[in-house]
């Protein structure tokens, strides 16, 4: 016993801890040194059989009182020297190991599952947009593959004149119960949805010939989707009850269709900021003077600064992208002045362009002479 921890400190809970807080802990500490998880792994199951025996003692209130007076003393007589003999774990053990073994063997949850109503299935599209659409939203018209309900069944997925019986297997339950070994445990029952009827409780025993069983015949259907102003590449609208349909009676689940924008040749977009670059001509650069510049709201006329130097940059207030909680609120857009130099010129032109360098002679300080952009020459 002097060598056993402290079942608090086994689990990882603090001596006040509530009967949830106790039975989560032992949850993830069984589903992750359980021994099928970690086959032939001595260390994982020897500390899969000290948890499941603090668990056993702190889930007992009884067992909890007398630990918490006694510590392991308290049974001396029954633990075997560390085994699992002086603990019943009972029926919430059970409930417990369900889930781990459902976990480990690929049932998941399905123990729960039940032949009740079932909502469908999502299902995701796209829409292609333009780099305008997206910011100040459209309304676009997609065509999807859609379930509808067979006519010639009504849904039942039977021939016409026949309809689904109970199941045999499960006997209308849409689960069936079976039995797990465990190397620690013995026999651990488990629940899962039943093979023959998918959990429906139902088994088709002539198809419906028109939609081969399913209830439904998949069509072409178009749909309009509002695109909200703000919606920026790979986010999602939601087409509620457009997805797949549900199960015995449960509701449609819903459209999810992703935007995909289209890049644009001029702007780029970082959430609800634009950015673009624009030429100006050294002349208006050094002169200043107003220009046209392209917004997505069309060209705003900017007066450009004397001496305005590449890269300069500004800030066109409101006429970002407009955000998606707020319509009426709206990013900047930021522009990056480039001088343009010209590449090709004729002999006027570079004679106009030698008299101007004899002309800033005596601008700047010897050593500090500086080109017409700025750097020194």
């Amino acid at each position: 016993m002097a060598d056993k921890r402290d079942y608090y400190e086994v689990l990882g809970v603090p001596k006040d801890a509530d009967e949830a807080a106790i039975k989560k802990a032992y949850r993830v500490l069984a589903k992750k040194y359980h021994p099928d998880a970690n086959p032939g792994d001595e260390t994982a199951a020897e500390k899969f059989k000290e948890a499941s025996e603090a668990y056993g003692v702190l889930s007992d209130p009884q067992k909890r009182q007398q630990y918490d007076q006694f510590g392991h003393a308290a049974f001396d007589g029954g633990a075997g020297g560390g085994g699992f003999g002086g603990f019943d774990f009972g029926a919430d053990m059970g409930d417990i190991f369900g889930d781990i073994f459902g976990d480990i063997f690929g049932g998941g949850r399905s123990r729960r599952s039940s032949n009740g109503p079932m909502r469908g299935a999502n299902v995701r599209t796209a829409v292609r947009l333009t780099f305008e659409e997206a910011v100040f939203g459209c309304e676009k018209e997609i065509e999807v593959n859609y379930k509808e309900e067979c006519a010639s069944c009504h849904g039942s997925g039977a021939k016409a004149g026949t309809s689904p019986v109970t199941c045999a297997k499960c006997n209308g339950r849409g689960k069936i119960t079976y039995v797990q070994q465990s190397p620690f445990f013995g026999q651990v029952q488990n629940v899962q949805t039943c093979p023959d009827c998918n959990g429906t409780g139902k088994v088709i025993k002539e198809k419906c010939p028109d939609c081969y069983g399913t209830g439904y015949k998949t069509t072409r259907k178009k749909f309009k989707v509002s695109i909200p102003a703000g919606i920026d590449n790979g986010q999602s609208i939601r087409q509620a009850g457009a997805g797949e349909p549900g199960k015995n009676g449960g509701e449609r689940g819903d459209m999810l269709v992703e935007a995909v924008v289209s890049q644009h040749p001029i702007f780029k977009r970082q959430d609800m900021s634009i950015f673009s670059t624009v030429p100006i001509s050294f002349t208006k650069a050094a002169l200043g003077g107003p220009i046209r510049i392209k917004t997505v709201d069309g060209e705003v006329e900017y007066e450009i600064k004397a001496g305005t130097q590449t890269d300069t940059k500004v800030r066109l207030r409101g006429k970002g992208v407009p955000s998606l909680r707020n319509k009426n609120l709206r990013g900047d857009h930021y522009v990056t002045f480039v001088v343009q130099v010209p590449e090709r010129m004729n002999e006027a032109q570079k004679e106009a362009l030698r008299k101007f360098e004899e002309a800033m002679t005596g601008v700047y300080p010897e050593g500090e002479k500086k080109g017409f952009f700025g750097k020194k020459k």
